[in-house]
């Protein structure tokens, strides 16, 4: 049985459009039939853009939001009919700096969690000094987490959501604007979870983090899951097509609408890198070398300044790019 199974999971939200008087609404399709497993010892990754859903997919899953259509079970309790169940059988990260008291230290903080879940005092001590060595805050502890950096406070969150010791751990963007030494401390400590043979669930837009952690990928865009497997089994859809990344100092609209008509190009994306500068990623179809040229001279054509060109290795957000049409950077707000 897998510790954590989404069925067709589905929330929608209705918001006014118009200013305060309005009587327009709209509903937004925040998450729209997503499905999946985490078998013991798995991490799965939701990978998507900011907005894509995978952060009320996450709420749904913990209960802090009641789905409108399908069910979660989390080590066989149902989200809908036994959330208190579900909610002794997880841990979950949603926020770095929140729900922590600023004038208690890190381990006042963690002895007071400890207690809502009602863990005898010796037991937590002894979790507790575990949980400070995984995360890298033993030397921290007795500080208060009003001295903290943002990366402290995360590494913190993390070991409280493990202070229980549940099967299941839910981590919404867990190294979110982090400092590199305080990310690596949370992926080596996700890490840890596996061996542990726990099910963990973690939301990402990072593609390097996804393909470091992930047993399984799930890729997420605008509510719905576009495409799953591992990450072999997830490159190997764009395995014999060619990607071609040119940076450009001058966008033309027109130039965009020239590639898209061509037929051997299946997908482009355009992402911007800063004032007047463009990242094109441009997807082939399988065919021979000279779709490379073709597609240089289109630029030439136009009098694009190319700054530099090259042929890359297809990544999750290919997939992503050829599966949807848009980049990461495409998709729209969404709640």
């Amino acid at each position: 049985m897998p510790l954590v199974e989404a069925i067709d999971l589905a929330k929608f939200f209705i918001v006014k459009e118009g200013g305060p008087f309005s009587r327009r609404k709209r509903v937004i399709r925040a998450v729209d039939g997503v499905s999946f497993k985490v078998d013991k010892g798995e991490i799965f990754g939701l990978l998507g853009p900011n907005g894509a859903g995978k952060t009320t997919t996450i709420k749904m899953l913990v209960t802090l939001l009641i789905p409108d259509r399908g069910d979660a079970y989390i080590n066989g309790y149902s989200v809908l009919k036994e959330p208190h169940k579900v909610r002794e059988n997880i841990g979950v990260t949603l926020s770095v700096e929140r729900g922590f008291y600023w004038k208690l230290t890190g381990r006042e903080n963690l002895l007071y969690f400890a207690g809502l879940y009602h863990i005898p005092k010796k037991i937590a001590e002894e979790r507790i000094d575990y949980l400070l060595e995984l995360v890298d805050l033993k030397n921290a502890a007795d500080r208060l987490v009003e001295t903290y950096s943002l990366g402290m406070k995360a590494r913190l969150a993390f070991a409280r959501a493990l202070l229980n010791d549940a099967p299941v751990v839910f981590l919404d963007e867990p190294t979110l604007g982090l400092d590199p030494r305080s990310a690596r401390s949370i992926r080596k400590a996700i890490l840890e979870l596996k061996r542990e043979n726990k099910a963990v669930v973690l939301t990402t837009h990072h593609m390097y983090e996804a393909e470091m952690l992930c047993d399984k990928i799930a890729l997420i865009s605008r509510g719905e899951i576009v495409a799953m497997g591992g990450l072999d089994e997830l490159k190997s859809l764009l395995k014999r097509k060619r990607v071609i990344e040119v940076e450009v100092s001058k966008f033309i609209g027109d130039l965009l609408r020239e590639l898209e008509s061509y037929d051997f190009i299946e997908k482009v994306a355009v992402s911007s890198l800063e004032a007047e500068k463009q990242k094109f990623r441009i997807t082939l179809k399988e065919g021979d070398s000279r779709a490379v040229r073709e597609v240089l001279e289109v630029f030439y054509e136009y009098g694009v300044g190319i700054d530099y060109v090259r042929i890359v290795e297809p990544s999750l957000e290919d997939v992503f790019i050829s599966l949807t049409g848009r980049a990461f950077e495409d998709e729209m707000d969404r709640i």
